[in-house]
């Protein structure tokens, strides 16, 4: 047996008998096993692997099912020849060093929209490497109850519900997903809706676009919170370069001046992004006032309904909306795992069929074993038991947090009034909050600087985000206290 041919690590995330197949498969697609060279034998490859011969077996006969390696009596095994049938090596040139100086199409200027350019929330994808990841949008992966989520999936991918998942539903969703949203889901934000006023959507930012898509031209006119939320801001000024910016106070979005030309309205009135603020009653009356009056629509980004552990919620805008004007856009992301992409919109279905028959256009429907799987999760309480696990671990988070920073980074901040998972933190004046998350990720600290946030050219530097979602509680104070120690020596 070649030593180059497979290496495999105890304790990775894939099973020995996985690893062994997966090599084997790469070894035999990328010419590296030749058809007239056996492939070792089950003894020996479990011996110089140091695993049982059982596991070698039951990774050959996969391999002998599925038609990449064939069995000769007394002489072994061999690489099948139809495993190569439809595996077509690339052709290897050398090209001409002059040819491909000018050769070459200017895709950039083919290019018609440039959203690269744009600028993004930028996250590490090792989070989990740092100490202090005070990250926004991540989970606690203790506290999610994966038994109960693998027993749903189980059943999602039995028989009785094989046919459900596997077919191809064209634009329709999971019927039983769209119960449990309008059963569970939306009336604990005092809404009440019918299947056909409701989508589901591959999380709440396909919702999003799916809306200014159908609703956002080049000449619309649109308003959103500033600070505000930057993949919306981006979403919009693909579409328009009509985006005024509404401030934003203790009681949320601002009805002022950069309302009143507005046809579209974006808010997130349940906890502001970032600055995690909640609209009171009266404001919410009073924007839904406005917005017959001038004629305007309001998309309602709910992002955080779930995350309510303090008082009563507010009623969503959606519930008190007689005229039809709101759009609400939910997401099962920050309750389940945001890796899921599962959200949802509500609309009038004269909306609702027009976003659908975009949908199937751009993905045809979101996964239908994932739907499946999160409504059974609804339909058998586990939600329900999730998010009173998560009130309970948030809440002495969210104490935790705000102890801390009064302490080490005193009248920087004000607690969340609703909760939510995430403080907004304003920094000495002279504080650049870009080049202190450069310095806090070199030690160990992950924050969200705020500039990002603000769509204005002067946007203050001082400001960052500090979430409690994805961090240990015993590590929240010590985090907080390096933090501010390194705060104070930039001073």
């Amino acid at each position: 047996m070649r030593d180059w041919l497979i290496h495999i690590k105890r304790g990775e995330y894939a099973s020995l008998q996985t690893q062994i197949r997966e090599a084997l498969v790469s070894a035999i697609l990328d010419r590296q096993l030749d058809q007239q060279e056996s492939v070792p034998s089950t003894r020996k490859m479990a011996k110089s692997l140091g695993v049982s011969r059982n596991t070698v077996v039951l990774a050959y006969q996969g391999l002998l099912d599925d038609g990449y390696l064939l069995s000769r009596q007394r002489s072994g095994y061999f690489v099948a020849d139809k495993a190569l049938e439809d595996h077509i090596p690339r052709a290897r040139k050398k090209p001409s060093l002059e040819k491909s100086k000018n050769i070459g199409l200017d895709w950039h200027n083919l290019v018609k929209s440039h959203p690269s350019q744009q600028n993004n929330v930028v996250k590490p994808q090792n989070w989990q490497d740092f100490v202090f990841p005070f990250i926004y949008g991540q989970v606690d992966h203790t506290l999610f109850p994966l038994a109960e989520w693998r027993d749903c999936t189980r059943q999602a991918l039995g028989k009785k519900w094989l046919g459900d998942w596997t077919n191809d539903a064209t634009a329709a969703d999971d019927p039983l997903l769209v119960e449990q949203i309008r059963r569970r889901i939306l009336p604990r934000r005092g809404i009440m809706a019918s299947d056909d006023e409701i989508l589901v959507t591959l999380g709440a930012q396909n919702a999003i676009y799916l809306i200014t898509e159908l609703l956002v031209s080049k000449d619309t006119h649109v308003a959103m919170e500033e600070p505000g939320y930057p993949d919306m801001r981006n979403i919009f000024q693909l579409h328009t370069p009509h985006v005024a910016l509404a401030p934003v106070d203790q009681a949320g979005l601002m009805l002022g001046e950069a309302l009143d030309t507005a046809n579209i309205v974006y808010t997130t009135p349940s906890h502001q992004f970032p600055t995690t603020v909640t609209m009171p009653l009266e404001r919410r009356m009073a924007l839904l006032k406005k917005a017959t009056d001038n004629n305007f629509i309001i998309i309602e980004d709910d992002y955080e309904f779930e995350t309510n552990y303090v008082n009563e919620p507010c009623p969503a805008l959606k519930s008190l909306d007689d005229d039809g004007r709101v759009i609400y856009v939910g997401s099962l992301s920050k309750t389940l795992f945001p890796g899921l992409r599962l959200g949802f919109m509500v609309a009038p279905k004269a909306l609702i069929a027009e976003a659908r028959a975009l949908r199937r256009l751009m993905v045809r429907h979101t996964p239908s074993n994932n739907q499946r799987t999160a409504a059974l999760f609804l339909s058998l309480g586990h939600h329900d038991a999730l998010i009173r696990k998560l009130h309970k671990a948030y809440r002495t988070r969210w104490e935790t947090m705000g102890y801390a920073l009064a302490k080490h980074l005193p009248s920087s901040t004000r607690n969340p009034p609703f909760g939510g998972t995430s403080f907004w933190v304003k920094g000495p004046p002279k504080l650049n909050a870009d080049e202190l998350g450069a310095l806090a990720q070199s030690k160990g600290v992950l924050i969200n600087p705020g500039r990002i946030c603000f769509g204005t050219a002067a946007a203050p530097k001082n400001y960052f985000r500090l979430a409690f979602s994805s961090i240990d509680e015993k590590k929240i104070e010590p985090g907080i206290k390096l933090l501010a120690d390194m705060i104070h020596a930039a001073k």
